[in-house]
């Protein structure tokens, strides 16, 4: 680790100003992202007596091997900056804020040809709408049950929607009148948007106008002496009615606001937010964040920045209520004001209705924090553990804080795929995860048994051995290319001459990829792969990374070279790490694999249609309904559907007519074989 004081800027050298700065380390990687109101008094904070500083900001400057900054005008865009350099960067000391849980959405996905409602997790998609978010998908799918009653819209998969088309017969909701069928033509595509745009505002909280509008028909429809259709109004607005009632009034009809709360001790805090629109609690979100340097009113602003920096306009309430106020209070109400386009209100509650709210707020942040704590109790101390027992006892040089496994999957020597994840600090990081497809190239087994790089070994091994020896070249020769630059830079994977240059790629600022060495480099296998990786690295010259193999079998963990395991103890946090790091990379390769392997047997035969991209597939296949009728089609009915010309309609006809499938169904061909499929 670095001494601060070998890269603290001179005195007098950082500007008054306003501005945003940025730490890196030896690598040249974003480390941390802060900003300041004055950066010379804030960035000599962090070169004062090491013994001063918190204990993460005091690992945070030793890590660090340089400082840099940029001055802005105000507040405002040292906010803004911020944010997107985190973004940009997720520099691993900032506050990273984890849901507590996996929250559900009730999403409206308004971007499709005919908007669909579902329950969605993950991240958000373009186009769609969310509320949320819920404690249980079942309360979802119970207040969406109510409603569709009163707005049908569709609620169908894709594949149900296209079987129904094909059809001409709806689902069993459509039957039941839950669904207004637009695969089947009861409502025109216009008809179904409106209706999903009329369930998006209820749910947004505009529901007075449709109980005023559902009771006045049903009162038109009794004065008519229309007594059927009344009665299925009134059932219409009792199930409005009981929808609404699922969502508590907490506050004046027409609030809308976000109350956080937050409960901290010495090591985590603990964040809970409830959406209020309309007076009603419309969703309940959590997160927990391991603390840092930063104070409680740093907690907030980075909280605010994170929750609202992608989201909508629309989505960002008039209110916002706090515990505590930001670090620059004018400033986040400033950005959030540009962002929303209207004005935003950030204050603490001190009494009345928003105050009491606040409290059930925090006894829910109360009560996340302790269930975290309990099912993460020692978590931090086992990771720090789990890194000096693999640093001792497989005599590194120091503790492995960037660990890379890779792992191999096939069938049989088809559709071979490799993975590499990485875990740092012992945590995963997604962000960083590789997927390779083994190219033809593979080393012959022979060439490497010639070569000593492994035994010759009856079974597969070879095979998975030959795969491995080429992900670990190409990964690792991506890293030369990325950490050197020279005339003498061959592109074959040979040493380069040349002159040390940084991981960030001067042209767009955004690190090269592949341009952080690991400590640690772990293959899923025994000692036949150790010595291909290690063979690899050797040819490569590339020297002061270490690598294990994990074998399944005993869980027994190789070296190169060495004829007898380092076998670590079953209750070894060591051994632990490695093996959710090899589970990781083999999770991670089979998805992989099956997504491949899946698209290999089902190639449409459209695919191979010069012209004929994926928007224009569907298209076609929703006009025609299968392969079968647009083969059977003239010219003329080709070019009725949008985006076909009339030399396109040739393409395609000439290309069907050639083509030995005459399925119902949309065809689809076997890559490996050629074999058309129905």
């Amino acid at each position: 680790m670095a001494d601060p004081s070998s890269y603290r800027p001179a005195p007098g050298q950082i500007p008054l100003d306003p501005g945003v700065y940025r730490f890196r380390d030896a690598g040249g990687r974003v480390i941390y992202v802060g900003k300041a109101k004055s950066l010379r008094p804030r960035l000599s904070s962090y070169f004062q007596d090491i013994a001063a500083l918190h204990p993460r900001t005091a690992r945070m400057v030793r890590t660090g091997a340089s400082v840099e900054w940029t001055v802005v005008a105000n507040e405002v865009e040292a906010l803004q900056l911020e944010y997107s350099w985190i973004k940009e960067y997720d520099p691993r000391f900032n506050v990273r804020y984890r849901d507590d849980k996996s929250y559900p959405f009730l999403a409206v996905t308004l971007g499709d040809t005919f908007p669909r409602a579902q329950v969605m997790r993950g991240t958000k998609r373009k186009g769609t709408r969310y509320f949320g978010p819920y404690s249980h998908a079942w309360a979802i799918r119970e207040t969406l049950d109510l409603l569709l009653r009163v707005f049908p819209v569709r609620t169908c998969s894709s594949g149900v929607f296209a079987r129904a088309q094909q059809s001409g017969r709806p689902c069993l909701l459509g039957y039941i009148d839950k669904c207004s069928a637009p695969c089947v033509g009861r409502v025109t595509e216009q008809a179904h948007r409106d209706i999903a745009l009329d369930f998006c505002d209820f749910m947004a909280g505009n529901t007075t106008r449709f109980v005023r509008r559902t009771e006045a028909a049903m009162r038109a429809a009794a004065a008519e002496l229309e007594f059927e259709r009344a009665a299925t109004l009134r059932d219409d607005l009792q199930a409005l009615s009981k929808a609404l009632e699922k969502n508590a009034v907490v506050l004046g009809d027409a609030t809308d606001a976000d109350v956080f709360a937050l409960v901290d001790d010495e090591l985590e805090a603990a964040v809970q937010v409830f959406h209020v629109r309309g007076g009603r609690v419309r969703g309940q979100r959590g997160w927990v964040v391991e603390r840092g340097h930063e104070d409680v009113a740093g907690l907030v602003e980075h909280l605010l920045q994170q929750v609202y920096g992608d989201q909508p306009p629309e989505s960002i309430p008039k209110e916002v209520l706090v515990p505590v106020l930001p670090s620059d209070p004018e400033g986040m109400t400033a950005w959030l004001t540009s962002h929303r386009g209207s004005a935003v209100a950030l204050r603490v509650p001190q009494r009345g209705d928003k105050r009491a709210l606040m409290e059930t707020v925090r006894k829910n942040a109360e009560q996340s924090l302790a269930r975290h704590k309990l099912t993460r109790a020692g978590d931090l101390t086992a990771r720090s553990l789990a890194l000096s027992e693999l640093h001792t006892a497989l005599g590194l040089a120091e503790a492995p804080l960037r660990i890379e496994c890779f792992d191999v999957s096939h069938v049989q020597g088809t559709q071979m795929v490799a993975s590499m994840v990485v875990f740092e600090d012992g945590l995963a990081r997604p962000t960083e995860y590789r997927r390779f497809v083994i190219r033809s190239g593979v080393p012959a087994a022979d060439d490497l048994v010639a070569t000593g790089a492994i035994e010759e070994t009856p079974g597969s091994v070879v095979d998975d051995t030959a795969a491995m020896r080429e992900v670990l070249t190409r990964r690792f020769r991506r890293l030369l290319q990325a950490t050197l630059v020279g005339e003498g830079e061959s592109g074959e994977g040979a040493p380069v001459e040349g002159t040390p240059a940084s991981p960030i790629d001067p042209a767009t600022g955004k690190a090269r990829k592949f341009a952080y060495p690991p400590n640690l480099v772990v293959v899923d296998g025994g000692l036949p792969q150790v010595n291909a990786a290690a063979a690899v690295l050797a040819d490569l010259g590339v020297t002061g990374i270490h690598v294990v193999g994990l074998a399944k079998r005993l869980e027994e963990v190789w070296l190169p070279g060495d004829p007898y395991p380092v076998v670590l103890p079953r209750s070894s946090e060591g051994l632990y790490l490695l093996q959710r790091v090899r589970d990781e990379a083999h999770r991670f390769a089979i998805t992989f694999h099956r997504k491949r392997r899946s698209a290999a047997m089902t190639a449409s035969v459209l695919d191979g249609i010069p012209g004929l991209g994926a928007t224009r597939q569907a298209a076609l296949l929703a006009h025609f309904g299968s392969v079968r009728k647009l083969r059977a089609a003239t010219r003329d009915q080709v070019q009725q559907v949008p985006g076909i010309g009339p030399r396109l309609a040739d393409t395609i006809l000439a290309a069907l007519q050639a083509d030995p499938g005459s399925s119902g169904v949309p065809a689809a061909v076997n890559v490996t074989t050629g074999e058309v499929l129905d």
